[in-house]
């Protein structure tokens, strides 16, 4: 720029002018003879008057940002950074060029050939170097070379006048980018940005490359690397938890060298959905110990909050997974949140749901047999599958979880041995009372009452319900397993049920009446078909043990009902057994107590033939019962077997003379209405004599036999054949149906 002449010298051949030399030219003159305070006094003097000005002039504006720069850039190879720094700033220094001499900060932000406005005369200007620490090398040995040795570089006072220059170096870079961040936050300079970068793609500029950062994310991120390589973290947070423009592929391994954990997982957390997996990972290194940040107070909470907001099914099945071995509840509870039990697809649906269960059960298998457990009973009990192998699964971890403590703590064997033994002892002395009734209580309600609550006794009782409830699992193997176990006699109530299962019922009463001296479960079993454990007893073992799912499952409709309604359900399912099956059960039982040699056995026979009576055939107890018996002990069983005989026979008899009286009722009432109908065909009845001959009318004699025929299809007007009192059915009513009757 020309500055104006004021004085003017006009000769005969000439004309000159006195031009005062310009502010550009004063402050070079001043920068060759390196009078750099001197140079920078004038334009800071410059910056003033035209800051007091109302008018903004451009050109000075950008004349003096012009200067700054290449005050600025003086400082810069001279090794002056802080002045520098500041000269930059005034000048409105592009940061990217700045930055440019930060190849370690750059990193990938911007690449060589991406385009900078810059002032030509800055640019001539500015360090050839590639670097600050070339710099920092280059006047080093201009200034102490050849006077230090071996050489300027090798030498330990330019080593640490060195680390102190680079030192400044950093800080100066810092101090001005985050000037130059308030000063485009508070001048809006980011959206203009925006703006022409949209419009140069809409224009279809840059095409062909990818589209370069903005100066605030060069800004934003190589302040984020300062941060954290200074260990400045407070600052760190303040800038990432503000709104900003931090290229995460950038930072995300220097965090991790410089142990910034927390301050990745905030920019995880602003990254979205897409570095969920990231943040996972970060959270799960430091609960394993692997990297360590005070920051982050509650790693393990924060994965679990994170999942269960998201609900991927992907993701939650991954790292609920890894969540099993260190918290296998809230591992679990994570897996069960992302299935709903009461939804039902189709079929084909159902099996790859179930595939997939058996797949996820698999994997917690191998990470914690625990977890995998509590998973299996979700899908037993709230999402109810009717697996057969998941039932089976289940069977097996019940019955062998009930054996391992059995051959791993000797003082549980010892209770359960006691408990045993107390209630048989107990049965015994009750059989021996001088009022003979059934037993109060089973077995499994003593087990319940009177063992201290333990890990071991839950598993047992868990064990006896589900065998007890559940129809889908091999019966068999579980036999096998206990026998093989040689733990068939401790563990009778569990043989019996699985003996129940099989079919075998002779096998089940056995053990309940003769080894556990179980005498009510024994005739419950009798009255409920087959099942030994009543209704009412296992909805109060489960409701004791907090099992209220179990219930549903195992025994539908029943989880909402109190005692009073299960025995009702109990009486009515009592009902549904079909008799026959009762009175074979019962001959069963009272053979099993006839064949065992114990005297309460002979006893409970008794007992039984006499509470019985009714289901008892009279000829099958004669057969069975042996033949030194004392006949008071079937006094009462022999009574009321006769006196149901003989009511039975006046009852049919009775029954048979009704039907007879009402036969003949029905005959007079009809007889006078068929007559009035008239005959329909007449004809001759031949003679039974031998010497019959054919009626000749003129001969004379006796007419022959007329017959009518009567709509009903009688001869004679005889309708006694019509109405027959079936014998078979008045028998039939002695058998306790009285007052039926058969008219036919």
């Amino acid at each position: 720029m020309s500055s104006s002449s004021h004085v003017l010298l006009i000769g005969s051949n000439s004309i000159q002018s006195l031009v005062p030399s310009s502010l550009i030219s004063q402050i070079e003159s001043l920068l060759d003879s390196h009078r750099l305070e001197d140079a920078f006094n004038l334009a800071d003097a410059r910056r003033k008057k035209l800051e007091e000005s109302l008018e903004v002039d451009e050109d000075e504006t950008e004349e003096l940002q012009y200067l700054y720069q290449r005050i600025g850039f003086q400082y810069f190879t001279e090794t002056l950074f802080e002045d520098a720094g500041n000269n930059f700033f005034n000048g409105h220094l592009d940061p990217r060029v700045l930055v440019s001499y930060y190849p370690d900060l750059r990193g990938n932000l911007f690449e060589d050939d991406d385009q900078v406005n810059l002032f030509s005369g800055v640019a001539d200007h500015m360090p050839k170097e590639g670097s600050v620490d070339d710099i920092i090398a280059s006047n080093l040995v201009r200034n102490y070379s050849p006077h230090l040795s071996p050489s300027t570089r090798g030498a330990p006072s330019t080593a640490e006048l060195r680390r102190i220059l680079q030192e400044r170096a950093i800080e100066m870079l810092e101090t001005f980018l985050k000037k130059e961040r308030r000063r485009r936050i508070a001048l809006n300079m980011d959206d203009e940005e925006d703006l022409r970068v949209e419009v140069a793609v809409a224009n279809g500029k840059g095409k062909g490359r990818q589209e370069p950062l903005s100066i605030r994310a060069i800004i934003d991120t190589v302040l984020a690397k300062l941060y954290a390589r200074l260990e400045k973290t407070s600052d760190l947070y303040d800038l990432l938890l503000s709104s900003n423009s931090v290229v995460l592929s950038e930072v995300e391994d220097l965090f991790k060298s410089t142990g910034q954990y927390n301050a990745l997982c905030i920019l995880y957390q602003k990254g979205g959905d897409s570095y969920d997996e990231k943040l996972l990972e970060v959270w799960s290194k430091v609960v394993e110990g692997e990297w360590t940040d005070s920051d982050i107070p509650d790693p393990l909470l924060q994965m679990i909050a994170l999942l269960t907001q998201k609900r991927n099914k992907a993701l939650t099945q991954r790292w609920a997974i890894w969540l099993t071995k260190r918290d296998p509840e809230a591992g679990i509870r994570l897996l069960t949140t992302l299935r709903d039990p009461s939804t039902s697809g189709k079929r084909r649906r159902d099996k790859a749901s179930l595939e997939d269960d058996m797949d996820l059960l698999r994997q917690l298998s191998e990470a914690s047999p625990d977890a995998a457990k509590q998973y299996l009973e979700y899908l037993l009990f709230q999402k109810r599958t009717s697996s057969r192998e998941l039932h089976s699964r289940f069977a097996d971890l019940c019955v062998n979880e009930v054996l391992r403590f059995l051959d791993e703590d000797e003082t549980v064997l010892k209770l359960w041995k006691a408990k045993a033994a107390s209630y048989a002892t107990s049965t015994t002395k009750h059989q021996k009372s001088p009022q003979m009734t059934s037993a109060n209580s089973s077995f499994l309600t003593h087990f319940a009452a009177t063992t201290p609550d333990s890990p071991s006794k839950r598993s047992r009782l868990r064990a006896i319900l589900f065998l007890s409830g559940s129809q889908f699992y091999d019966p068999a193997s579980l036999k096998e397993r206990i026998r093989v176990s040689d733990r068939s006699k401790l563990l009778a109530l569990e043989s019996a049920v699985l003996e129940g299962k099989l079919g075998n019922h002779k096998s089940a009463l056995t053990m309940l009446a003769c080894e556990l001296k179980d005498a009510f479960s024994a005739e419950a079993y009798c009255a409920l078909g087959g099942e030994v454990i009543p209704l009412k007893v296992a909805i109060s073992t489960a409701e004791g043990m907090g099992l209220r799912e179990w219930i549903e499952a195992l025994f539908p409709g029943q989880s909402t009902k109190g005692s009073s309604a299960a025995a009702k359900s109990q009486v009515e399912r009592s009902r549904s057994v079909d008799d026959e099956m009762k009175r074979h059960l019962l001959r069963l039982l009272l053979e099993v107590y006839l064949g065992d040699e114990s005297p309460i056995s002979a006893e409970r026979a008794g007992h039984l033939i006499n509470s019985q009576a009714m289901n008892l055939d009279l000829s099958t107890v004669l057969a069975l019962v042996p033949p030194n018996w004392p006949l008071p002990s079937l006094s009462s069983f022999l009574t009321r077997s006769f006196r149901r005989i003989k009511h039975q026979k006046r009852e049919g008899e009775i029954t048979k003379n009704i039907s007879s009286g009402q036969n003949l009722v029905v005959k007079d009432t009809t007889y006078e209405p068929i007559r009035e109908a008239g005959a329909l065909v007449e004809e001759e009845v031949q003679s039974d004599t031998e010497d019959s001959a054919e009626y000749d009318e003129k001969k004379g004699g006796a007419p022959p036999e007329v017959v009518e025929i009567y709509p009903d299809g009688n001869a004679g007007g005889d309708i006694a054949g019509s109405l027959l009192f079936s014998e078979k059915a008045a028998a039939g009513a002695g058998d306790g149906d009285s007052g039926r009757e058969d008219l036919r």
